[in-house]
């Protein structure tokens, strides 16, 4: 079984809250058994996979297998070519160099608001990026762009390997087989 889950914003990618008042996958998910594969920053909305097979959680987890993650980050300022480059060529942060991303300057996407909004500043402008990684370390799109001079004000993961958060709202979910 996997099932695919439209995280929002606040949730923490567990259970159990462990003592804090934050809400968690059991608010959304009452299916018995399964297991989210990888994790997604309370901060952070989108995409999360669950499931009851050990096996597919670490492949999809593990970052031996560099499965793709695709991100829509909007980021303060307008990020310009020198920005794009270091991020398509590795990022070098505390723990390390980065892998190579895939990013791009997109369009705002056609998300649903986020609870609480962005706030919003009109000295300082912002744009959106499409970023894609195959590596999971700890806040890594939010140390990437940073590190760049463009931190990171909403973060979406949008989509890992084929599956995607199309049609799914934030707080629902569906399952796929096989």
């Amino acid at each position: 079984m996997l099932i695919l889950l439209n995280k929002p914003y606040g949730v923490l990618s567990q259970f159990t809250d462990g003592g804090s008042s934050h809400p968690t996958l059991a608010n959304y998910v009452d299916v018995p058994d399964v297991y989210p594969a990888g994790r997604l920053d309370r901060d952070s909305e989108g995409l999360l996979l669950l499931t009851d097979d050990g096996r597919q959680q670490a492949r999809i987890a593990d970052p031996k297998f560099k499965m793709p993650k695709t991100y829509l980050v909007q980021v303060e300022g307008e990020i310009d070519r020198a920005g794009l480059d270091q991020l398509r060529r590795g990022v070098r942060l505390k723990d390390g160099m980065t892998l190579p991303a895939e990013a791009d300057q997109i369009d705002a996407p056609d998300l649903w608001p986020r609870n609480p909004p962005v706030r919003y500043r009109k000295s300082v402008p912002d744009c959106w990026i499409k970023l894609t990684i195959r590596e999971g370390r700890n806040r890594q799109v939010r140390r990437m762009t940073a590190a760049v001079g463009f931190p990171t004000l909403r973060l979406v993961r949008w989509s890992i390997g084929d599956w995607s958060l199309d049609g799914i709202a934030p707080g629902t979910w569906r399952e796929e087989r096989g």
